[in-house]
């Protein structure tokens, strides 16, 4: 006979000593994150916490593909559409806010689901970031040898203060490269020498997801959604934002190969090419960030049964009951 505990339902309060779950979904751009992640969310009766640093601004919706509002209603996304463009919001203020909304959140749910692809935020949120200093003069002089050098000469000295962290980042964002080089200069230590390396104690157990499948199947699924965003409507929404070009949420794939159009550097046709092959690298260096980290239980992401098997197996481990049975997700 079945114990008292196994009727427990994953939507439930917890029982006390239980640890709540937070089933981590990752992987590269256009590979079916959110689909999963609602499928998920739905069986376990709980809501999703959004870790992209990019579909936390306003005003971005289809170039940064945001989870659309048929979805969003379907399972509450928390960190969606909530920072203004002319905001700077980093992966340890999302560390902060995260970790407080889960530990409300956890009061009464045994589950929450955490989707995204910027490795830095789930790190930030799983493991934890060091405290990393700040000076604002030094970050304002940053910018403006960004406006009157360009990115490269930046890109260039955080290659030799820190070649570690140069090489695996994204050398082409420059918020990423102010901060980093920010970092250097106040501390007179590399930036890459602020990242823990002991996993900070959380209050909640943790089953990491990762998505991965063949090169040129996410090569198609990467074409075809920008060529999806390019029907919804990405060129006016990228043309609404051109006079804010310089912020540094607008510092990213999408945008600034709309910008370079606008300001007469290519064709629309040339625009979205680019967009195209600048999404696939980025695609890459996902990855390889992932792949670095640990713990991380990776499944094609076209397998559905071994995705909802993993899931599965972590809540009869806890004796706890699905909420309900799975969508099929296409």
């Amino acid at each position: 006979m079945a114990s008292e505990s196994l009727t427990s339902s994953t939507s439930e309060a917890l029982r006390q000593s239980e640890k709540p779950l937070l089933v981590t979904i990752l992987g590269p751009t256009a590979i079916g994150k959110t689909s999963r992640a609602i499928a998920v969310a739905k069986a376990l009766g709980c809501e999703i916490i959004n870790a992209d640093s990019r579909q936390i601004f306003r005003g971005m919706p289809i170039g940064t593909a945001q989870p659309t509002a048929a979805e969003r209603a379907t399972v509450p996304h928390h960190f969606v559409d909530f920072v203004e463009v002319e905001e700077y919001y980093s992966a340890g203020q999302f560390e902060i806010d995260a970790l407080q909304w889960l530990d409300q959140y956890f009061q009464t749910h045994k589950t929450a689901v955490m989707v995204g692809g910027s490795g830095l935020y789930i790190k930030a949120v799983l493991e934890g970031l060091d405290n990393m200093p700040t000076d604002l003069s030094i970050r304002e002089a940053l910018n403006e040898r960004l406006e009157q050098s360009g990115l490269e000469s930046l890109a260039n000295q955080l290659q030799l203060l820190d070649p570690l962290h140069a090489k695996k980042m994204d050398l082409k964002n420059p918020q990423r490269v102010i901060r980093a080089l920010e970092v250097c200069l106040v501390s007179g230590k590399p930036f890459s020498s602020f990242h823990k390396r002991d996993t900070a104690a959380r209050n909640f157990d943790v089953l990491t997801i990762g998505l991965e499948m063949n090169r040129s199947e996410l090569i198609c699924r990467i074409n075809a959604r920008v060529d999806d965003m390019v029907s919804a409507g990405m060129r006016d929404e990228a043309l609404t934002l051109h006079p804010k070009a310089k912020l540094n949420a607008l510092q990213t794939v999408g945008y600034r190969e709309w910008f370079e159009c606008f300001d007469g550097h290519c064709s629309e046709d040339d625009a979205i090419d680019r967009i195209k092959v600048h999404t696939r690298q980025f695609a890459k260096r996902q990855m390889t960030w992932f792949k670095k980290m640990e713990n991380i239980r990776w499944a094609n992401a076209l397998d559905t049964t071994t995705i909802e098997s993993l899931v599965h197996q972590a809540i009869v481990q806890r004796q706890w009951q699905m909420h309900h049975p799975f969508d099929s997700v296409d």
